[in-house]
């Protein structure tokens, strides 16, 4: 006899599967139109470190930078308290050999014993090419993710775990483009955890989903997955809460050069979590996942000596 599920995860599926696909839709006009907040690894600029003789307030520094040319700065602590790190986006018709000496002159009207430790300037072309290459990165992981997921399982299951982890990805960067955050290198690493993070929960599922369909002869197929996602339910949440629990430390204690990473992070794991469940098990519904498709490797088991 079929268990029965003590959660009909199944359910609302036609309803959070339509929600899905007008949040990437959502997302995708986001990205195009407002863009991503691309940050200085990408767009190029100049970074400016200074040193103050105490622990420096950032609040004043944005202050002062902000009724200058340099409002688009981003300032953060770099290593100790008494370390600043400023970013300067490039600005049209501006020598970028004087924007660390002027900036460093406006930090000295505020505070006179601010000391320059080293100024760097990052070429647009190299932000171009950041840029380009982690686009290929990108595409380069979700399809190797599409071969491993169809060697391990079946095709039927490599399209549901690849339209999970692109599901989950553009609705982490239209996060990125609603909210303005800054996209810069942390972020898109976070990008790429994200991937291997929601693939590893939606391999748990898989494989509970193809030991169900091999051993429970009587169940539809609503019914084997709603088992699988109970069976596997304890493991996916726990394993998400605790991960969150760390990142929302680091968001909020880390810093600002970290935040864009832990922010990434916890809507990736968070929207990941979801995909499991209602994208990439809902997907082996609609492509008619049966005990059919598990019949041939069956036979293959059973010939082998």
């Amino acid at each position: 006899m079929t268990k029965t599920s003590s959660y009909n995860f199944m359910a609302p599926r036609k309803f959070l599967g339509a929600l899905s696909i007008l949040l990437v839709i959502g997302s995708l006009v986001s990205i195009a139109i407002n863009f991503l907040e691309l940050g200085l690894d990408f767009t190029g600029g100049t970074q400016i470190e200074v040193e103050y003789e105490t622990a420096a307030q950032l609040e004043p520094i944005r202050e002062v930078l902000k009724n200058s040319a340099y409002s688009d700065a981003s300032v953060q602590h770099f290593g100790r308290p008494e370390e600043v790190l400023v970013r300067v986006p490039p600005i049209e018709g501006e020598d970028k050999d004087k924007v660390g000496q002027q900036v460093l002159a406006q930090l000295r009207a505020q505070d006179p014993g601010v000391k320059l430790k080293r100024v760097e300037f990052v070429g647009p072309q190299v932000g171009e090419e950041l840029r380009d290459k982690s686009g290929i990165a990108l595409l380069i992981a979700l399809g190797l993710m599409l071969i491993y997921v169809t060697l391990r399982f079946r095709f039927k299951f490599a399209v549901g775990a690849v339209v999970a982890l692109f599901h989950d990805v553009i609705i982490t960067l239209g996060f990125f483009s609603v909210s303005r955050l800054t996209f810069d290198l942390t972020a898109l690493a976070a990008i790429l955890a994200v991937i291997g993070y929601s693939l590893n929960d939606t391999i748990v599922v898989f494989d509970r989903v193809r030991e169900n369909f091999r051993t429970d002869r009587g169940g539809t197929p609503v019914e084997i997955i709603n088992n699988s996602l109970n069976q596997t339910l304890s493991r996916t949440l726990m394993t998400s809460f605790t991960t969150l629990l760390v990142l929302i430390a680091l968001a909020f204690l880390g810093g600002e050069l970290i935040y864009a990473f832990a922010v990434a992070l916890i809507v990736g794991i968070v929207v990941g979590t979801y995909s499991s469940i209602y994208v990439a098990s809902n997907l082996l519904l609609v492509q008619n996942i049966s005990r059919d498709d598990f019949l041939e490797q069956e036979k293959v088991l059973d010939d082998m000596p």
